[in-house]
């Protein structure tokens, strides 16, 4: 699928077993590496200001297609997150954890990642890749990783660099993923219980400034070594009972170190049920102002049915979608025409070296190509971007003159008029304007052009920041 071309202006917590047993009926799968809470949005959320909108002009989904995207947690340069990690949460939950981690191959190796990235790229998927700046303690993304030399860490993040960042938005995943690290010294707490593990206690009871102060020491280490983020991933609870402040500093940390525009964050997902998985549009602030800020919380609508979050849980492709293309949890989601976001972990991708889950995944891939013909895969900072701009952009109509006022620039911008009698439309920016292409296909809509539906009108641009305005000539 063509890909968004994205303007840049700035320079007590369910595990994911009892969460799917509560939600899927009896799916298997575990650990509070993988915990993620399912709170109710609606006390949790700030939404912050929006614009009063005239109702009947209503925001599409971009080029009037249904975003996909994937979601790989637990991922990072070398280490395999589960190998080392294992020892870590048996360390706090010793009955839990009956792993044999020594089983566990210590590497997750590069030329499987170049593998998944060719495969990926092939077919178009885009979404998000986590990088843990110190996984598990075993070394630093911009220093040393002991049990690699300096050149093999260099050419991993090389490949990640070239690779991946292309068509995958990077994430720290916090700093390590197991312990939490007092920041004024670089080493974990000296505490070995729950309530100083990053995946658990440790964030619930921190200041918006106290989980800024962490999590932009997280992007630091990733900006040291060469990798851009517009976002950030949570690992297990971090931040379940803490929304507002864990909102808060993803915004104020992305900005500081990155100088995001439109940071976004992922912290939840919906594996069945009916709750939207719309992105949250969170903290929004000074929309008429020349300093517009939001954040943007992302929701994954899966489980990970792939190989689990140790690669030990070997899932089901017809978990997302079944083989006559009716069944599972994906075409619920595709025909809401919801963001369809699936979440795993990488090393249940690698499974052990066996690719189980890769392998799922490249079978769901075709069997939602194969369904849909309307799929536009997108960054997760591309769909943070995009509904920035659908829900607050200020849009007003008098007579045949479309007005727009957008604190944050988007691509694919798509518009749906309910009128039946238009010959043209014109768009007219601060930078000129451009006659809209009248085209008679959906599929075939794109920025610049424009289709009559019936009694409506679609229409697709550029939207820039600031004022513009379509002009509707009947």
């Amino acid at each position: 699928m063509e890909s968004l071309n994205v303007p840049q202006r700035w320079t007590s917590p369910l595990t994911r077993r009892q969460m799917l047993q509560t939600s899927l009926a009896g799916a298997s799968l575990a650990s509070p590496l993988a915990t993620r809470t399912l709170q109710p949005f609606a006390s949790a959320q700030e939404r912050g200001e929006r614009p009063n909108n005239v109702t009947h002009i209503k925001v599409l989904n971009p080029r009037q297609r249904v975003p996909v995207s994937f979601i790989i947690d637990d991922s990072t340069c070398l280490v395999n997150l589960a190998h080392f990690g294992i020892p870590h949460f048996a360390e706090a939950y010793p009955d839990r954890y009956p792993q044999d981690w020594r089983k566990l191959p210590r590497e997750i190796p590069d030329s499987f990642v170049r593998i998944f990235a060719d495969w990926c790229r092939d077919h178009g998927v885009k979404g998000k890749y986590s990088i843990v700046p110190y996984p598990a303690c075993v070394g630093w993304m911009d220093r040393d990783l002991p049990g690699w030399s300096k050149a093999e860490l260099a050419d991993s993040l090389k490949l990640v660099r070239e690779e991946l960042t292309p068509n995958w938005d990077i994430h720290p995943e916090m700093i390590t993923h197991t312990w939490a690290i007092n920041t004024k010294t670089g080493r974990p707490f000296p505490q070995r219980t729950e309530q100083f593990m990053e995946n658990f206690g440790w964030s619930q009871d921190k200041s918006a400034d106290e989980l800024t102060d962490y999590l932009s020491y997280a992007l630091r280490i990733l900006k040291n070594a060469g990798l851009p983020c517009q976002g950030l991933t949570t690992p297990g609870g971090f931040g379940s009972r803490n929304r507002i402040n864990l909102a808060q500093a993803s915004l104020e940390s992305c900005r500081d170190v990155f100088q995001t525009e439109i940071p976004h964050y992922f912290r939840d997902l919906y594996g069945s049920g009916d709750e939207s998985v719309a992105p949250r549009v969170e903290l929004a602030s000074g929309l008429n102002s020349e300093h517009p800020e939001c954040v943007v919380s992302i929701v994954g609508c899966t489980g990970d049915w792939f190989g689990g979050w140790d690669g030990l849980e070997i899932g089901q492709v017809d978990q997302f979608i079944t083989e006559d293309l009716q069944g599972g949890r994906l075409p619920e989601i595709l025909d809401r025409e919801e963001p369809t976001i699936l979440v795993c972990h990488w090393p249940g991708i690698y499974a052990n070296g066996t690719q189980a889950g890769f392998k799922i995944f490249q079978e769901a891939v075709q069997r939602i190509h194969a369904r849909n013909d309307n799929l536009l895969w997108m960054k997760l900072s591309e769909i943070a971007r995009y509904w920035a701009a659908k829900e607050l952009t200020s849009i007003s109509q008098t007579e045949n003159r479309i007005e727009f006022n957008a604190p944050f620039a988007s691509p694919d911008f798509t518009v749906e008029l309910p009128l039946s009698a238009v010959q043209s439309i014109v768009q007219k920016t601060p930078a000129g304007q451009e006659t809209l292409r009248k085209i008679d296909s959906p599929l075939a809509l794109k920025s610049g052009t424009w289709l009559q539906q019936r009694e409506r009108v679609v229409a697709c641009f550029e939207l820039p920041q600031g004022q513009s305005h379509l002009h509707l000539n009947g």
